[in-house]
């Protein structure tokens, strides 16, 4: 028999031996974590300063104005806050905010009946001149059955909103709400489906007007300079709302939208829609859109009244030529959305300012519809 180990040397070996075993299986086990390695240095970036902290860089074609936007932070997340407790004209402010710096949506939105796909659909040169004019847009044919899928899918935090386009009793009132809905929560151009585009919209707005100093183009419906106006139009000088371009959440949306909204559940609650003719100008039309857009020139929330040569009115845009800047709305004249009415100093479709064609076709209800609860 071989000579025994000393047992103080046997408990060592021992320990050792079951020591390095259990190491070995704890390397090899699966449920090991793996190492912790430092990461590589990050190389630097022109968008970094020397802190780390990251600036933004915004979204732009002109290295000039990216260059002046990036000492800016990004800025914070907005805290999720309590609705209900807000006016609808807060809530829509909170869910969409407007940012005047942003870029125009390449968007085109246009309601019907049916859409392009279906072969009853009858506007097919006038949607084709959009999507000609506007090739890297999204266009899209809106039907009232899909119109109410969307508002649900941007509106649904506001249920005001939902109830009050599911109680507009005509697909007229419904149309126009929807137009002002659309372009507050997404922005783009909306133009009636019987609209063809003469020129892009990339040619609206002067090249001496920054793109990031606008939110809104729209353009002068009628300029009737006659006694007799009033038998005609509702308002001296009014404004079109068969095409409207905007950048989301721009406060003239905003307005008309609670406007709409509070008007017509006071109206379903009272159990009655008159819908004349001119009740619908008026109420969804271009007289409501025209007044909000006069309210807004006159608001000292956005403009700084004290400045101001005096109050905004239609005298500042009849008989204008050329398109004019007020804060962050360009106002195109009569031609450049009416040509060829050949009345109100209107020019022909050949008119250098000549940007959209509108032919009409659009039918209004006028028989007075009773609505009850």
């Amino acid at each position: 028999m071989g000579k025994m180990l000393p047992f103080r040397r046997a408990i060592v070996f021992a320990a050792f031996f079951i020591t390095a075993f259990l190491l070995i299986r704890h390397v090899h086990s699966p449920d090991a974590p793996n190492p912790i390695r430092r990461p590589p240095p990050r190389p630097p970036t022109p968008d970094r300063d020397d802190s780390g902290a990251l600036h933004h860089a915004p979204a732009t074609s002109n290295p000039a104005q990216a260059e002046g936007h990036r000492d800016k932070s990004i800025p914070a997340q907005h805290a999720i806050q309590d609705l209900s407790e807000m006016s609808l004209y807060d809530k829509l402010a909170y869910q969409y905010p407007y940012d005047v710096e942003s870029k125009f949506p390449a968007y085109v939105w246009q309601t019907w009946k049916n859409t392009p796909a279906d072969q009853e659909f009858t506007f097919r040169d006038e949607e084709g001149s959009w999507t000609y004019h506007h090739p890297g847009f999204v266009h899209e044919v809106i039907t009232d059955q899909v119109a109410v899928h969307i508002l649900r899918l941007f509106y649904a935090p506001i249920p005001e909103i939902l109830e009050a386009y599911d109680a507009l009793p005509q697909p007229v009132l419904k149309a126009d709400f929807f137009r002002y809905l659309i372009l507050l929560a997404r922005g783009g151009i909306y133009s009636d489906i019987d609209t063809y585009a003469l020129k892009s919209a990339s040619e609206w707005v002067p090249d001496t007007v920054p793109q990031e100093s606008i939110g809104l183009v729209i353009g002068i419906e009628a300029d009737p300079d006659r006694p007799d106006w009033k038998d005609w139009y509702s308002r001296r000088i009014q404004f079109c709302q068969w095409t409207i371009q905007a950048k989301p959440g721009h406060p003239v949306l905003r307005d008309i939208v609670s406007r709409i909204t509070t008007e017509t559940l006071k109206r379903k609650k009272g159990g009655t829609f008159i819908t004349k003719e001119k009740s619908i100008v008026e109420f969804t039309g271009p007289a409501i859109w025209t007044d909000t857009i006069f309210d807004y020139f006159n608001d000292p929330r956005y403009f700084d009244m004290k400045r101001s040569a005096g109050k905004i009115t239609y005298r500042n845009f009849t008989g204008m030529q050329k398109s004019k800047k007020v804060g962050d709305v360009i106002v195109l004249p009569i031609t450049s959305f009416s040509p060829g009415v050949q009345q109100m100093n209107a020019g022909e479709y050949d008119d250098p300012m000549a940007f959209v064609k509108h032919d009409f076709e659009g039918k209004l209800f006028v028989a007075p519809i009773l609505y009850t609860t």
